[in-house]
């Protein structure tokens, strides 16, 4: 893993992205950063709109960079992020038709070293203002892929049960770490 310094698990909702984070995350041994649009819509108990996305930008930002300092600080080999900037992005798009340009930019200078996508071959579940479209999961995932491949970032799709996704995000960030 020494040659691999950012792993983000990222794709529609109601993939498995934070269970899968945490358990990959305990798993290496290394920290993770959480989904800042959860927290926020957690905190303001609505769901997200326009004026939201520069400052759920500037908050996962900062979840990813409190994750990168302790695992500097803790000689860790990775970080793991559930979700990342690019995500932020996907669904400003997805849902508003536009992005704050400073995020755009922010997200492709800051690609992270491997991206696990998380195929929808699971089930929905429901969760409160965070999940409101499973109509629009296949539409997602194609824009996560296409966007990923915009930005010439490395990908593994993960898909299958529970076990296989965690063995599966193993098995590619092993892979990814060789070259």
């Amino acid at each position: 893993m020494s040659g691999l310094d950012r792993i983000v698990l990222i794709g529609p909702e109601s993939t498995g992205k934070t269970w899968l984070a945490e358990r990959l995350a305990q798993q290496l041994g290394v920290p993770w950063s959480g989904e800042y649009a959860r927290v926020f819509v957690e905190t303001h108990n609505r769901p997200v709109v326009f004026d939201d996305v520069d400052a759920i930008g500037r908050g996962q930002q900062a979840l990813e960079d409190a994750a990168i300092a302790a695992a500097q600080a803790a000689g860790a080999p990775c970080v793991i992020h559930d979700t990342d900037l690019v995500s932020t992005v996907v669904y400003s798009l997805h849902y508003f038709g536009e992005c704050p340009g400073w995020l755009s930019a922010a997200a492709a200078e800051r690609r992270a070293g491997l991206y696990l996508l998380l195929d929808i071959d699971v089930p929905w579940q429901e969760d409160g203002h965070m999940r409101e479209a499973p109509e629009r999961r296949e539409e997602l995932f194609a824009r996560f892929r296409s966007t990923l491949g915009a930005l010439g970032a490395r990908t593994a799709v993960i898909g299958g049960g529970w076990a296989a996704r965690i063995a599966a995000a193993a098995a590619a960030c092993r892979k990814a770490a060789r070259g």
